[in-house]
């Protein structure tokens, strides 16, 4: 599956990044109604081109992941989007957009800490029926979390999405952020 969408990028028409793009100004900035007619397909592609734009060899990881959470809520309008780092045994809140959030996850609790101690990526339709799920809000309906990998293997931390929809993500979204995942890990491990 993972090959045959990243073949449908290269068929899919190029001319709505050029159309997208003329939202842009000279600060690569786009506005966030410019978005609500592209397919997810295409919201990902413009995630990767434009992260590519957004990251800066020359910041510091957190001026980097904040452009990327930032980048990710501005795109998918998702309820919750941001990292929780390891600390010890624990996962601790780091940059992230949306209402406030839990601050400590201990590994292996709720869908954050579950998703960092087997190392997997988890999508989980409706939260209400994920036994040990950590409510952090009540609006959060669907969520998926995924593992970010510095290049070593050792598991940096976590990048969890919310939605206040049920069943939000799909297999798309789990290939799709594990890619984005796998960049940060990169910038992550510099």
């Amino acid at each position: 599956m993972h090959l045959i969408l990243k073949q449908n990028y290269f068929q899919i028409n190029t001319n709505f990044l050029k159309k997208w793009a003329s939202f842009a100004d000279m600060n690569n900035e786009i506005a966030l109604d410019s978005f609500t007619s592209l397919t997810k397909l295409e919201k990902y592609v413009l995630l990767h081109s434009q992260w590519k734009v957004l990251y800066d060899n020359k910041s510091d990881s957190v001026c980097n992941l904040s452009n990327g959470i930032a980048l990710l809520k501005q795109i998918f309008d998702w309820w919750w989007v941001g990292v929780y780092r390891v600390n010890g045994e624990q996962l601790m809140l780091g940059v992230f957009q949306g209402p406030p959030a839990c601050t400590n996850i201990l590994k292996g609790k709720g869908v954050c800490g579950l998703a960092w101690e087997q190392g997997n990526t988890l999508v989980v339709d409706d939260v209400r029926e994920f036994p040990g799920h950590i409510a952090c809000s009540w609006e959060s309906i669907s969520e998926i979390v995924i593992p970010i990998r510095l290049q070593s293997g050792e598991i940096w931390g976590v990048l969890d999405a919310d939605s206040r929809f049920l069943s939000h993500f799909d297999a798309t979204d789990k290939i799709e952020l594990e890619e984005f995942c796998r960049n940060l890990g990169v910038f992550l491990s510099q």
